[in-house]
């Protein structure tokens, strides 16, 4: 279990009616039927051409942690929540059933059964919004941060967006960055946390502290070394970047450029550098980026950037629209599992049954569809097969390194068609293909 998750039960991370269907349900007798429950999206957000799972880690953490406390018990029954039935269920609550999934760093198309959750109705209903709550934004970073780092190509991304989100929305969504390619963070808890690499030297108010900017360059040289990077568009761009080299010498390792029309300032800043001798100092431009912005940089002489905003509000798309869904549930207890699913109009009907999926590959080895299917798997979609145990009998099967994950993302987009890391509108790049048991 991570440090965020340890010191701290999970269990009212839970709306209310999950809590009024199990008393229900334990009223009429079907709340220890076994269950089946599915995490899935219906459409990928507007513009995606594929998404990125994240958060599996930190779920499995969650349903770990989730345990009522005697505080919490009590507050439950203070506010009349639910009944002394209800109460002494929730008092015992651990789980005790299998969770099986996409591993984490995967890309997920509409329909994809990311999650699957399986054990009694009482035991699985009450874990729909940490699951969501988690996937949902985990996810939602992962997707931008993969078209950033796509766009970014070899130049590495540095994650920066902590003073623009929830203290610990910031520390989940620089681990969804760093799976999803990003080289470092500057937020501390996630590195300590998750083992993140982290970076940072100054801002604008270490230069505006000092009686001048050479003193401000001088300072960080002697604490830092030759190797720091100097933010050097504070006052007058052209005069900084001279008198960054007339004080670190030709060796400094970076200038870091935060406004202004970025294109033409890199290559402004290159020019100066190269003819100061200086042609190893690298040239870091931060300043509201996304993947557009990161995109139109791609021939400007830039070595790296840094995101913060769009990052962690998702780049315009801060959710996936992941829902929570009941496919399948024993007709009577003890009995086989039967297939249940909503029927509505607005295109929320959902699709009964256990799910399996599987990435079908052309010839070539390039994903050309993602077949999603009830029932028997066909001989030649067996290898392909997309979802692994997460917990098994209640017990956690499926925690790996963060590096895993960033690893499987990797090849997994890789392994996509070449107009996947396209920024321009789209559909999504594979088709999802339904089979019927």
């Amino acid at each position: 279990m991570d440090a965020i998750t340890a010191h701290r039960s999970s269990a009212l991370l839970t709306d209310r009616y999950e809590l009024t269907m199990l008393q229900a349900a334990l009223r009429s007798g079907a709340a220890h039927r076994r269950s089946v429950f599915e995490v899935f999206t219906r459409r990928l957000p507007s513009g995606r051409r594929y998404g990125v799972l994240a958060g599996t880690g930190r779920v499995l953490d969650a349903i770990e942690g989730f345990r009522f406390t005697a505080p919490q018990l009590d507050w439950l029954a203070d506010q009349d929540v639910v009944d002394e039935e209800t109460l002494r269920f929730l008092a015992d609550y651990r789980f005790t059933g299998s969770v099986h999934g996409y591993p984490e760093g995967e890309a997920y198309f509409p329909g994809s059964p990311l999650l699957t959750v399986e054990g009694t109705f009482a035991e699985a209903v009450i874990l729909e919004t940490v699951i969501l709550s988690i996937l949902n934004h985990d996810s939602a970073i992962a997707a931008a941060a993969s078209r950033m780092t796509a766009a970014a190509g070899d130049r590495p991304v540095i994650e920066m967006g902590a003073r623009r989100a929830h203290e610990q929305a910031a520390v989940a969504a620089a681990r969804a960055a760093y799976l999803a390619g990003f080289a470092a963070t500057s937020d501390l808890e996630a590195g300590f946390t998750y083992g993140i690499p982290t970076t940072g030297t100054a801002a604008h108010a270490f230069t505006l502290l000092h009686d001048s900017e050479r003193d401000a360059f001088t300072a960080q040289i002697d604490s830092m070394g030759r190797d720091t990077t100097l933010l050097v568009d504070t006052y007058d761009l052209n005069e900084a970047v001279r008198t960054a080299v007339e004080v670190a010498g030709p060796d400094l390792g970076a200038v870091r450029i935060d406004s202004g029309d970025l294109t033409l300032l890199a290559h402004r800043v290159r020019r100066q550098l190269d003819d100061l001798g200086a042609t190893g100092t690298k040239i870091i431009v931060t300043s509201d980026l996304d993947e557009y912005a990161i995109a139109a940089l791609a021939a400007a002489p830039v070595d790296g950037y840094g995101v913060g905003t769009s990052l962690v509000t998702g780049s315009g798309h801060p959710t996936c629209a992941m829902v929570y869904k009941l496919v399948a549930r024993e007709s009577v207890p003890g009995g086989e599992l039967v297939p249940v699913a909503k029927r509505s109009a607005g295109g929320k009907t959902s699709v009964g049954g256990r799910k399996w999926a599987a990435r079908r590959p052309d010839r070539d080895g390039v994903a050309e569809a993602e077949v999603v299917g009830t029932g028997p798997v066909p001989a030649e979609l067996a290898p392909h097969l997309l979802q692994v145990p997460l917990i098994t009998g209640g017990e956690v099967v499926g925690r790996e390194p963060l590096a895993a994950a960033r690893e499987r993302h990797r090849r997994a987009r890789a392994g996509l068609p070449l107009s996947a890391t396209q920024l321009s509108r789209g559909e999504p790049v594979i088709t999802t293909e339904r089979l019927a048991g």
